[in-house]
């Protein structure tokens, strides 16, 4: 991610003693570390960069800006790394 996206956090546990968290991002959920917000709970939204959660904010600009994002075609970009590689590596058809 280059991009610092909002997200939902769905869940929260330890992983090899760090706090690891399921974030949803708009209906895309991924893993995140949750060790720079420790006052994060389930329902809270936070803003993930390059894989790490680095602050909390408030739904309604957790939505706005995702609703941004989507408009602007970038969150996929941002969440799934296959959707930025070439177009024609894997097109069979020409």
């Amino acid at each position: 991610m280059c991009l610092g996206v909002p997200g939902q956090i769905k869940e929260i546990y330890e992983e090899s003693g760090a706090r690891m968290g399921k974030v949803n991002f708009g209906g895309i959920v991924k893993e995140v570390c949750l060790e720079y917000v420790p006052e994060a709970q389930v329902g809270d939204y936070t803003i993930v960069h390059v894989g790490f959660a680095i602050t909390r904010l408030d739904e309604q600009s957790a939505l706005e800006t995702l609703k941004m994002f989507q408009d602007m075609g970038v969150l996929d970009e941002e969440l799934n790394p296959t959707a930025e590689a070439d177009p024609g590596l894997h097109d069979n058809a020409r």
